[in-house]
C-alpha cells in the first residue's frame, strides 16, 4: 500500500515527499485554517507547500530581475552589441521573402 502512495506522492509532487515538523505562532496557523475553511486550500500541508512555492518562485524572480538590471548597465556602456529589434524584423522578414519565391 505504501509504495502505491509514494508512487503517487512522487507524481503528483515532483519526487518524494518528506514529512517535516513545523512550529507556527498561534495566530499564523490560526490564519492557515481560515483560508482553508474559505477553501483557497485543501488543508494545512496544501497551504504552507503553496506558500512555499509562492516564495521560491519570487526568489527565482528576484534573481532574474539582477540579471536584467546587470545586462542593461552592461547594455548602456556598450550599446553596439546590442541586437535592435529592427534590425532582427528586418532579417528575419529578409529570409521569409526569400523563402517564398
Amino acid at each position: 500500500m505504501w509504495k502505491g502512495l509514494c508512487l503517487v506522492n512522487s507524481i503528483v509532487y515532483g519526487g518524494m515527499v518528506t514529512q517535516v515538523q513545523l512550529r507556527l505562532s498561534q495566530k499564523t496557523l490560526e490564519e492557515i485554517d481560515r483560508w482553508v475553511a474559505e477553501g483557497r486550500f485543501k488543508n494545512r500541508s496544501d497551504a504552507i507547500r503553496t506558500i512555499v512555492n509562492f516564495y521560491e518562485e519570487r526568489e527565482k524572480t528576484r534573481e532574474f530581475y539582477k540579471m536584467l538590471t546587470t545586462r542593461s548597465e552592461e547594455a548602456k556602456k556598450h550599446p553596439e552589441a546590442l541586437s535592435f529589434l529592427q534590425r532582427i524584423y528586418s532579417d528575419l522578414h529578409r529570409t521569409s521573402a526569400s523563402k517564398s519565391c
